[in-house]
This record gives structure tokens, C-alpha cells and sequence, in this order.
């Protein structure tokens, strides 16, 4: 069965190329961005693994722990490790799990039989320090996620998590957001003190909270 949003992301217990961990207790009270690449040695992923490591720092403002996973070994990863940080001018400070076994890739359904039989698709999972899937995503082999989309994401994410509030299309940080519509326009003018515009009783905007 798939996962879906708000189910508590499966816990487990991987190998990894920064040794071994029991993910629940890994992430503590962080969120978390769990996400897979097909394979070692593969050009998109190559891309993908270094774009994620020269974002660390701004993972780490976040309060996001990175997790990478495939189905290739240790002695596999370690050996590519060198390529990405040389291709991409970084150093990867993540940890990648060693599924061999596929049992992080079958807990969340991370091999599409009809994609590839043996490899794991593009999937990006957000978890939030609840344990909770705030976020998936799904990408083929052949396209490389956009790494800034998921930072804009999880901005999203916490401000609504922080400050009911919710975010419009193609909103980018320092821009207006949303005030949630659990929340009435009498309570939105006390709680948001930076002033209110109401285009309709259901869509008021508000500065950024957190800016």
C-alpha cells in the first residue's frame, strides 16, 4: 500500500555510508528530506547528489536532515562519493543508505516494477519532526529533481506548520502568504499584525510572518 500524506513515514534500521542508523531516532526532532536516486554512477544522479550537498547549509538553517538511498552497496557508494564532490566542486556530508536488500525502497514504495524492475525512481519524501509525510514526489530516471523547488517547499511547509498560514502558486520566499481558512478574518487581524488584505472572505493575504 502507498504512503500518503500525514501517515507516519515507516521506521527502520539501514547501513550507511556514515555508519549505521535507526531512522525515528536519527531524525529526533529535525525534519527530514529521504530521497532516492536509480543508481551509483549515473549521470543525473551524479547532478542530483552534489546539487544536495552544496545546499547543506541551507538544509541546516532549516532544521532538515538529508537522506539519500538506492539499492547499491557501501563499498559502491564510497567509491562514487569521490566523482560527486570532484564533478560538483563540494563535498558530500549526507549519509547514504545501502539498501541492497530493498527494504527502505519496498517500505516506501520507491521501485515502480513498470519503471524498473530492480532500480528506485526519483522519490522525494518530506518528513516533519512529528514523523509525519508532509511531502512526496515522484520523478523518472531521466529527469533530475529541481533541489531549490524542494527548499521553497519546505519553507511552505513550516510556515504553515508555524503560523497558519498557507502559500500561493509559484510563492517564493519573502513574498505574501496565505492566511489559512480555519482562521477566522477576526482572529487574522489580531494574530497578523503586519496587516491584512482581503481579496475575498476566503483569500486574505498577509506579509510573511517569519520575515
Amino acid at each position: 500500500m502507498s504512503l500518503r500524506l500525514g501517515d507516519i513515514a515507516p521506521d527502520f534500521e539501514a547501513n550507511t555510508t556514515q555508519g549505521p542508523i535507526k531512522f525515528h531516532e536519527w531524525l529526533g526532532t529535525s525534519w527530514g528530506l529521504l530521497f532516492s536516486h536509480p543508481a551509483d554512477f549515473t549521470p543525473v544522479c551524479t547532478t542530483e547528489l552534489g546539487k544536495t550537498a552544496l545546499l547543506s547549509g541551507e538544509f541546516e538553517k532549516r532544521n532538515v536532515k538529508v537522506l539519500a538511498v538506492s539499492v547499491d552497496d557501501i563499498d559502491s557508494h564510497n567509491r562514487w562519493i569521490p566523482d560527486i564532490n570532484e564533478v560538483n566542486d563540494t563535498v558530500v556530508n549526507f549519509p547514504i543508505i545501502a539498501d541492497e536488500g530493498r527494504k527502505v525502497a519496498e517500505l516506501y514504495d520507491m521501485i515502480h516494477p513498470n519503471a524498473s524492475e530492480r532500480a528506485t525512481v526519483r522519490s522525494v519524501f518530506i518528513i516533519g519532526p512529528d514523523k509525519k509525510i508532509k511531502l512526496t514526489l515522484t520523478y523518472p530516471a531521466s529527469t533530475g529533481r529541481n533541489f531549490n523547488e524542494i527548499i521553497r517547499v519546505i519553507d511552505s511547509l513550516q510556515l504553515t506548520a508555524n503560523y497558519s498560514v498557507a502559500t500561493p502558486a509559484d510563492w517564493k520566499d519573502g513574498e505574501d502568504v496565505i492566511v489559512v481558512p480555519s482562521v477566522s478574518t477576526e482572529d487574522a487581524e489580531k494574530k497578523f499584525t503586519k496587516g491584512l488584505r482581503i481579496v475575498k472572505p476566503y483569500l486574505r493575504y498577509t506579509p510573511q510572518p517569519n520575515k
